[in-house]
């Protein structure tokens, strides 16, 4: 699958929160939207994955804008992480993965022997098998989401939509799960926090300032020390890693810009 926004925008009252943003995601490629806090990034997310109607422009998956879709055809094509959650209802592991079949089937149509075998096979590439009758309400953060990654998968959507997959897990966490996502091979946007998470695992960035897109690139493109003083407002010391080719970066906290 690939994405594309056209001039994508969305206003609050008179102020404008995201103003015509494009932005193109090739097939397969792992791409990061970066960028300080209100700088439009789950705005920009929530128009590209139905919740918020966009002020003007337009959201492509493979050419078709997905507001012209029906919610069963853009769900075939697009799968969603966001940061809230519906809640759990005392649902199992394996009941919430079932959830990715319903793209699948219509309205009155039972879960059959396909849609078990491809849920038992989600939860086994994500590690989860052995957690599939386990109530989902006791997993831990990183448990849980990939629990949501096995629903992704389970739905057989060729884009997957991340609003911060790594948010209030710990750093063990935070790189088991964007190493489970960047090894599904899926086309993939993610909304990301953490600079270093970005600079090692995404192949390219945006970067949003106030709604707009004001610099996008490969990681060592983006992430240089003038520009994350002029975006972020803190100094950072930036180094190319000689195993990685990547990115490492230091921010110096007490060096404000």
């Amino acid at each position: 699958m690939r994405l594309e926004t056209r001039g994508l925008s969305w206003q609050a009252a008179a102020s404008y929160i995201v103003e015509e943003v494009s932005l193109r995601v090739a097939e397969g490629e792992l791409v990061g939207l970066i960028g300080p806090n209100g700088s439009g990034k789950s705005t920009l997310l929530r128009m590209i994955y139905r919740v918020l109607r966009p002020a003007a422009g337009h959201a492509l998956v493979d050419g078709r804008d997905v507001w012209r879709l029906s919610a069963r055809e853009n769900a075939r094509r697009m799968a969603v992480l966001a940061q809230e959650q519906a809640g759990e209802f005392g649902f199992t592991v394996r009941d919430m993965v079932l959830m990715g079949r319903t793209a699948h089937r219509t309205a009155f149509e039972r879960d059959g022997p396909d849609d078990f075998a491809i849920v038992e096979e989600a939860l086994r590439r994500v590690g989860v098998d052995h957690l599939a009758g386990r109530a989902f309400g006791t997993l831990s953060g990183g448990e849980k989401q990939r629990v949501l990654i096995a629903r992704a998968l389970a739905q057989e959507a060729g884009l997957l939509v991340l609003d911060e997959p790594t948010n209030h897990l710990d750093v063990r966490h935070q790189f088991e799960i964007m190493n489970l996502i960047r090894g599904l091979g899926l086309t993939a946007i993610a909304a990301l926090h953490e600079l270093h998470i970005a600079a090692h695992y995404c192949d390219r960035l945006f970067l949003l300032q106030d709604g707009r897109l004001v610099h996008c690139g490969t990681p060592a493109e983006v992430l240089t020390e003038p520009i994350i003083a002029a975006v972020y407002g803190v100094s950072a010391r930036v180094r190319i890693s000689p195993r990685t080719g990547r990115p490492r970066i230091e921010l110096l906290p007490d060096e404000l810009c």
